[in-house]
């Protein structure tokens, strides 16, 4: 399995560290285009590569703290998906079942994107990335509204925490994610 290589080469030389974000505008719309284009940038530099839909990422922690556990996940062969970028969306949806954690996914309909690379021998430079994303200002804004929804998140959990702290509510998801058996 090729990501169980990559995985297993990324722990040894640390790159598995380094988790690069970007949000931004899919540069292109069509979802099976996009996720060729995002493939073919995956073999081309040896790294892991996955578009999430930027409404549902309530924050760079959320994302960073996913991508991280999915990683370990992997490389200690306790993964559920067989594929890393598919392991990332799992736990960054906080779901233990991969059919649950598709509302992360692109879709036709997706106005933002967020590229999460990990473990990339070599960098896609600014015009590679160019042909997939269009980066914006806005880091990761999400959509509260989506958010909420999407993770369950109750009228009484923000009374007791408050609204701005809906990231740590997700966070805390995630971090469940492995005591799902």
């Amino acid at each position: 399995m090729q990501d169980r290589k990559l995985l297993s080469y990324l722990i040894r030389s640390e790159l598995m560290n380094e988790i690069r974000l970007l949000f931004g505008k899919p540069v292109i719309r069509e979802k099976g285009l996009l996720i060729s284009a995002i493939k073919d940038l995956q073999s081309r530099h040896g790294c892991i590569v996955q578009a999430l839909d930027a409404d549902n990422i309530a924050g760079e922690r959320h994302i960073r703290f996913a991508a991280e556990k999915a990683l370990a996940a992997f490389s200690e062969q306790r993964n559920i998906a067989k594929d890393a970028g598919m392991e990332i969306m799992r736990y960054a949806s906080g779901e233990r079942q991969i059919e649950r954690a598709l509302f992360m996914r692109v879709s036709d309909r997706t106005e933002r994107i967020a590229l999460v690379l990990a473990g990339c021998g070599s960098w896609p430079d600014a015009s590679e990335l160019s042909q997939i994303i269009e980066q914006d200002e806005q880091s990761c804004s999400f959509c509260a509204k989506a958010v909420k929804e999407a993770f369950n998140i109750s009228s009484e959990e923000l009374r007791a925490v408050g609204e701005e702290r809906i990231e740590d509510l997700v966070i805390e998801r995630v971090a469940l994610v492995d005591t799902y058996r």
